[in-house]
């Protein structure tokens, strides 16, 4: 990731230990079926994405099987990939009383910390790489940045300015190297970003709820 200025010590001493960090892919989740959004530009949404079997073959505009609604605010090659912590579902559900299993947040990949430790997802730098299973390396490009259409799927108040303040966004990724990925696969941090300068949850979080987008 290109910078204006130099990256500082403390930041780059942030993402060089990040390097080496392992994690898990919960699950694998994929679009069920299309929802109606009358409101949202395109009148559906992919957001609904459920947990699926076997290997699947993730490209530069995704996992197959995956669909892209509105490809210009939730798509393309910067965003082909959405992850999601655990441990911050873990978090959310406790915060609203009730469960959220993998796929709640419209994302691809559920990914928890090896041998019961964190994985910091919303901490990733941009232009990290993590390599996912044999193969498959993603690069990590930006924060989640909610809209409506995720307030109007979530039916909570004022949803899309409380995930924002949370500072729990999760990450998008682009395809560095096709491959696939199933649950039960190891993650791994292999390349800290080059020039880092905020954090994904720092990321978010500076931009303010006035950041999210009214429509899908």
């Amino acid at each position: 990731m290109s910078l204006d200025h130099a990256s500082s010590p403390t930041c780059l001493a942030a993402a060089a230990q990040r390097l080496g960090l392992t994690g898990t892919v919960d699950a694998v989740c994929v679009v069920d079926q299309l929802i109606r959004d009358d409101p949202g530009p395109v009148g559906v949404t992919g957001i609904d994405k459920r947990p699926v079997s076997g290997p699947v073959m993730v490209r530069s505009l995704g996992l197959h099987g995956d669909v892209q609604a509105d490809r210009k605010h939730h798509g393309g090659e910067e965003k082909a990939v959405y992850a999601y912590a655990a441990d911050d579902a873990v978090w959310w559900a406790e915060q609203l009383g009730r469960d959220i299993p993998p796929g709640s947040f419209g994302e691809n990949l559920r990914i928890s910390g090896s041998a019961g430790e964190d994985f910091d997802v919303d901490g990733a730098f941009p232009g990290e790489r993590w390599r996912v299973g044999d193969r498959l390396v993603l690069e990590v490009t930006r924060p989640r940045i909610p809209c409506a259409t995720f307030g109007r799927w979530m039916d909570q108040p004022g949803w899309v300015k409380r995930f924002l303040r949370a500072g729990r966004p999760g990450t998008y990724f682009r395809v560095v190297t096709p491959g696939e990925v199933r649950a039960g696969d190891p993650v791994e941090v292999i390349a800290a970003a080059e020039a880092p300068d905020r954090t994904i949850r720092e990321i978010a979080l500076a931009k303010g709820p006035t950041a999210a987008r009214p429509n899908d």
